[in-house]
């Protein structure tokens, strides 16, 4: 895989990413989150999702990106029911993340190559209109006696996963 260097300008640079994206998209919910949806979109490059949705209107902490919220296609969106609309019209499953009311863990849950991983707010997790519109809800084990992972960890564990699946070494 070649990444072009960053000398280049900066429309040459996401035209030469788009030929390398991956078809995993990434929803996150804005509500009280500006720091983790920041960290998210630095993870999302590190593994060049095809596209980084933001759900809701508060900003995000640009710093926490370092920058590489310029190489991301972000597709905002105003609420929850948008972003079920909007992955409907394309049919792209939705896998949400949510600990409590996991169907399944993530190293049995089925993890299609096109979907929409979304992530809640560290406050408020994912609503339960989102946790029924899913077409899975998946938690990542946890074995010590700390409750859940910060969101933006949780994020980058299961984009991992995804991509070790779908793109990893044969084995």
């Amino acid at each position: 895989m070649k990444v072009p260097p960053f000398e280049l300008p900066l429309d040459e640079i996401r035209r030469d990413l788009q030929a390398l994206r991956r078809p995993l998209r990434v929803a996150v919910l804005r509500s009280h989150n500006p720091f983790n949806v920041g960290a998210i979109i630095r993870v999302a490059h590190s593994f060049l999702v095809q596209e980084v949705i933001l759900v809701g209107d508060e900003p995000f902490y640009e710093r926490a990106a370092m920058g590489m919220d310029r190489y991301e296609t972000l597709v905002l969106l105003p609420s929850e029911a948008d972003l079920v609309a909007w992955a409907r019209e394309r049919s792209l499953p939705l896998v949400v993340f949510e600990r409590e009311q996991a169907r399944v863990d993530l190293w049995r849950a089925p993890m299609p190559e096109a979907c929409v991983m979304v992530f809640g707010s560290e406050k408020e997790g994912v609503p339960a209109s989102l946790i029924a519109a899913a077409d899975q809800v998946v938690g990542i084990p946890m074995y010590g006696i700390n409750n859940s992972f910060p969101v933006s960890v949780a994020a980058g564990i299961a984009m991992a996963e995804w991509t070790r699946r779908h793109f990893g070494p044969p084995g």
